[in-house]
């Protein structure tokens, strides 16, 4: 079954239209062209039209300037009088940004009216065949939702690994989910690679959440981006741009994900935050190319080491050659190992 938008056939260009025929918002919307013709034949005769001298077929565009507030009825002397559109202006500019802010509320709220229904969906009986497999979620904003709720369900622990950089919008809604996450008692375990941390926000991220106790180590080598959830719910990236996500509950298959996570994490290096933070994100990713051009990593292998296109990479080994003076790539790896070129 799909489920389709239809018209609304009371809608207008500028809103639902009213029973007296005005379009838009609380006030009537903008003038049609119609509207303003009259209007300013009506500021050509001195801004005034006597009631009675409003022709038959003219009725309807009276109606709409008086609905937007353009004119007014003057029942003293049976005329309309013609109002200044700054004021209408400045009313309808201050409805419309109160209605926008109303529909911003709503689409604020809207996620938690669903928590009740998306709970009982969560809690589904599975048919037999069926227990513990994965439930998948496409579009990045229902991805984002998920998870929120499952950090705001987190009893005991989160365990996550993140390869690549992470966005700085990304960041700033998790700093405000990890940090209450964390105020409540609850563990918090990440896994980077070293690329994670060559920009400020990313840094900053790091310190606000290891103040408060989490745990993050930097592994350098490819690995999967992941999320377990009190060893109870795992997730995982179930298409190439993350596009769509696996929910995942059966107890086998997060075991597996579990130890895959804690074989990496105790391969992965601690990071001593209060040097890092010292010398600053530009000190780690060029650095890091270098350490692994002088174990005698190919370009390319960096690149998928570090999660970082060949490109990049390829402006860094051109700075670092530069900095040491190096011809071809062999010798800067050489350089970097402690060699001397005394040739």
């Amino acid at each position: 079954m799909t489920f389709e938008a239809t018209a609304d056939p009371t809608a207008g260009p500028g809103g639902p239209v009213g029973a007296d025929g005005t379009v838009g918002a609380a006030a009537g919307g903008e003038p049609d062209e119609a509207a303003r013709r009259l209007y300013l034949a009506i500021l050509a005769d001195g801004g005034r039209m006597r009631l009675a001298d409003v022709p038959e077929a003219e009725q309807a565009t009276v109606r709409r300037l008086v609905s937007i507030g353009l004119l007014m009825t003057n029942p003293m002397d049976a005329c309309y009088t013609a109002v200044s559109p700054r004021s209408v202006s400045d009313r309808l500019g201050a409805e419309l940004r109160s209605e926008a802010t109303r529909l911003l509320v709503r689409a604020e709220n809207l996620p938690g009216t669903l928590d009740a229904l998306t709970r009982a969906y969560d809690a589904m009986p599975r048919p037999p065949g069926r227990s513990g497999g994965a439930v998948y979620i496409e579009g990045h904003i229902h991805i984002r939702h998920r998870i929120s709720q499952l950090v705001a369900d987190c009893r005991t622990e989160v365990l996550t690994a993140q390869p690549g950089a992470r966005p700085a919008d990304a960041l700033k809604i998790a700093i405000q989910q990890d940090v209450q996450l964390l105020q409540r008692g609850c563990s918090l375990r990440t896994i980077y690679q070293p690329v994670a941390f060559s920009e400020p926000p990313a840094l900053a991220y790091a310190e606000e959440v290891t103040r408060r106790g989490s745990l993050i180590r930097v592994l350098d080598e490819p690995f999967e981006r992941l999320m377990v959830f009190d060893r109870s719910v795992a997730v995982i990236s179930a298409t190439d741009d993350h596009s769509t996500a696996a929910f995942i509950t059966d107890p086998a298959a997060i075991a597996f994900i579990v130890n895959a996570f804690e074989r990496d994490w105790s391969r992965a290096d601690a990071t001593d935050w209060s040097v890092v933070l010292s010398q600053g994100p530009a000190h780690s990713a060029p650095e890091r190319v270098g350490r692994l051009l002088a174990r005698g990593l190919t370009q390319r292998a960096v690149a998928t080491r570090l999660g970082l296109s060949e490109r990049t990479v390829a402006a860094h080994i051109s700075r670092l050659r530069d900095r040491y003076g190096a011809q071809t790539l062999f010798q800067l790896g050489w350089l970097m190992r402690g060699g001397r070129d005394d040739g």
